[in-house]
C-alpha cells in the first residue's frame, strides 16, 4: 500500500472558496490490472453536503440513543436536543444530567 499526495487536492483544501476535503482511492493488483479511481471531493459531513448529512446524523443519534437509554429517557434527550431555543436556555449541567442513569 502506498499513499501519495495529489497537489491539486491539497490546493483545493487550502482554497477558501472550495475547502474541499478530497480523498481518492486507486487499486492496482499485482497482475497489473486496476480498478477505476474513486474520488470524493466533498465527503458526507462537509458543509457543502450539510443538507444531505444532517438527516443521516440524526438517524445515527437516535440509533445510538436507542442502544443505551430507555425510551422515555431517549425522548427527553431528543426533546431537549432538537429544540434550539430550549437547548440554548438550558444549563449545561441539566443537559448532561439527561444522559445519567435513573
Amino acid at each position: 500500500m502506498a499513499c501519495h499526495e495529489d497537489p491539486r487536492l491539497s490546493a483545493d483544501y487550502l482554497d477558501p472558496d472550495k475547502r474541499s476535503i478530497a480523498n481518492g482511492l486507486s487499486v492496482r493488483f499485482t497482475d497489473g490490472s486496476e480498478l477505476p479511481e474513486v474520488l470524493v471531493e466533498y465527503p458526507l459531513g462537509h458543509a457543502r453536503r450539510r443538507e444531505e448529512g444532517i438527516p443521516l446524523l440524526m438517524d445515527k443519534f437516535r440509533r445510538h440513543l436507542a442502544h443505551r437509554f430507555p425510551t422515555v429517557q431517549q425522548q427527553r434527550i431528543l426533546a431537549a436536543s432538537l429544540d434550539p431555543v430550549a437547548l440554548a436556555a438550558m444549563p449545561v449541567t441539566d443537559y448532561v444530567a439527561l444522559y445519567l442513569p435513573g
